[in-house]
């Protein structure tokens, strides 16, 4: 077992396959680090890999929100707080990440397309970090996607069963859900020759 495990994601919105990962990462050590992705707006860089994630339709949560969504499912998976930690985890800039992370604890990752594929080459080759993947597979095979989440929150169809339920009452008690779908609609008004 690690001592220290080092796990990440945007987590845009936090789904019961994020919560699956989180926990497969954490059987693996003794303390969790959670890394959040894009913690912020201008540390979100547009990849080629994957375009859409710098979208605000993509990104529609703050780090704040993630990060207590994160330690709400994490509790209510009866893991507890003293054994992880929520930190923002820019991936997009790998040379700031030893401000956030130990670059000597094991990083854990899924690989399911190109960018995943992406990270891990510059984690474990660029990095020279400590890497082991938990699972790679086809994206068709991937199970949950956060994105069909916003859609159906922007479609106002039924989510609430993707999401452990104290991720559906926080998004819902702080009125999360009209802001994502505010963005997803403001996207889709937007032509493909404007954006």
């Amino acid at each position: 077992m690690d001592k220290i495990g080092v796990i990440h994601g945007r987590f845009q919105v936090l789904h019961k396959d994020h919560v699956k990962y989180l926990l497969a990462g954490k059987a693996r050590c003794k303390r969790l680090i959670i890394g959040i992705c894009n913690p912020e707006p201008d540390l979100t860089r547009y990849t080629s890999t994957n375009p859409h994630r710098s979208k605000r339709s993509a990104n529609p949560m703050t780090y704040y929100e993630r990060a207590e969504c994160i330690r709400l499912a994490m509790l209510e998976a009866g893991v507890s707080e003293s054994e992880f930690m929520i930190v923002p985890f820019p991936v997009n800039y790998p040379e700031k990440l030893a401000n956030y992370v130990p670059m000597d604890a094991a990083f854990y990752i899924t690989i399911y397309d190109e960018w995943g594929r992406e990270k891990y080459h510059m984690l474990k080759q660029e990095l020279g970090l400590k890497v082991t993947v938990l699972w790679n597979v086809p994206l068709e095979e991937k199970g949950i996607s956060a994105s069909t989440i916003r859609e159906c929150i922007c479609n106002h169809t039924d989510w609430d069963f993707y999401v452990p339920p104290c991720v559906y009452q926080y998004i819902t008690e702080h009125r999360i859900d009209e802001r994502i779908r505010a963005y997803m609609m403001e996207e889709k008004r937007i032509s493909p020759d404007e954006s």
